[in-house]
């Protein structure tokens, strides 16, 4: 067998070249993170922030929520992410996404912390091209990646591309592209039966998110699909153990709850804001989530 000592000179040196780039000679803990400060009309994709940690032991973020995608790569060590309901264990090789507007947590292991990467983004093309990945709503861990290297290096790159300039914006958004075109390329299509399901699912999630705000019914959400009612229902309660009405009523109770907290508009503007045109029923779907009336919320919080 022909050994291509090449091939392996190249890939020892990419992967010195991304630990050095990422910080991994520095010692101790340490976080890197930029920001974009000013968004620059790039509608289809954007990078709202990226960066690299190493954690303190049992270091954590949240409980919050995010307005983007935002994604995690573990470098190192081991830590638990829960969203949703839902708890997952974590280590090295593994991927974790964050929703958008959905409450998240993560901590780092007390013994073993972990390091990892992350960049956030959204856009109009966000939700379409991570429902070409392995992710979904219903997905939001990928184990074990064995292109994790590249993962890193993608991430990398993005961060030397930082800027706020319209064209580090260009920069960044095609470095973007390759790292969610790498993790589209490296997909699962086994089983496609189910990838449509979640498509379907995401697709609907999307819509939600972008128009809440409107007179919006499940019949409008199961056209904007492309099925009926019943078959949205149904790969709802299979995806994420929810009706899509419920799905709803959740995203825009949470909204008026941000809304609630972080502005003085009046709990009649806030319904009228996350699409309730019944200020009673809007009162009433709040306390059934949260176990209290808007006003009891916004004096004495969560």
């Amino acid at each position: 067998m022909q050994i291509s000592w090449r091939g392996i000179l190249n890939s020892m040196q990419n992967k010195f070249s991304a630990e050095h780039t990422l910080g991994y000679d520095l010692p101790g803990e340490f976080k890197e993170s930029n920001k974009v400060a000013e968004k620059q009309n790039m509608i289809s994709l954007s990078v709202y922030n990226v960066g690299r940690q190493r954690c303190t032991p049992g270091y954590k973020w949240g409980p919050g929520i995010r307005d983007h995608f935002l994604m995690h790569y573990i470098s190192s060590g081991s830590g638990t992410y829960t969203t949703a309901g839902r708890t997952w264990r974590l280590h090295t090789g593994d991927m974790f996404l964050a929703m958008p507007d959905t409450q998240i947590l993560y901590q780092a292991d007390t013994e073993d912390p972990w390091t990892y990467e992350w960049v956030g983004f959204a856009g109009t093309d966000a939700a379409t091209l991570i429902g070409r990945t392995d992710f979904s709503a219903s997905h939001l861990v990928l184990r074990q990646l064995s292109y994790g290297d590249e993962v890193r290096r993608h991430i990398s790159l993005i961060y030397d591309a930082f800027g706020n300039t319209f064209c580090d914006t260009v920069n960044m958004t095609g470095e973007l592209y390759l790292l969610l075109g790498l993790l589209i390329e490296n997909a699962s299509r086994a089983v496609p039966q189910s990838a449509a399901k979640e498509d379907n699912v995401s697709r609907a999630i999307d819509y939600i998110s972008s128009r809440y705000s409107y007179s919006l019914t499940i019949s409008d959400i199961a056209s904007y699909v492309g099925v009926s009612r019943s078959t949205l229902f149904r790969e709802f309660r299979e995806e994420l153990h929810i009706s899509p009405k419920e799905y709803l009523d959740r995203y825009r109770i949470q909204r008026a709850s941000l809304l609630l907290k972080d502005t003085d508009l009046t709990v009649a503007s806030v319904a009228a804001s996350v699409g309730y045109d019944n200020g009673l029923y809007f009162s009433k779907a709040f306390r059934r989530m949260t176990g209290k009336t808007p006003s009891e919320f916004r004096s004495h919080g969560a």
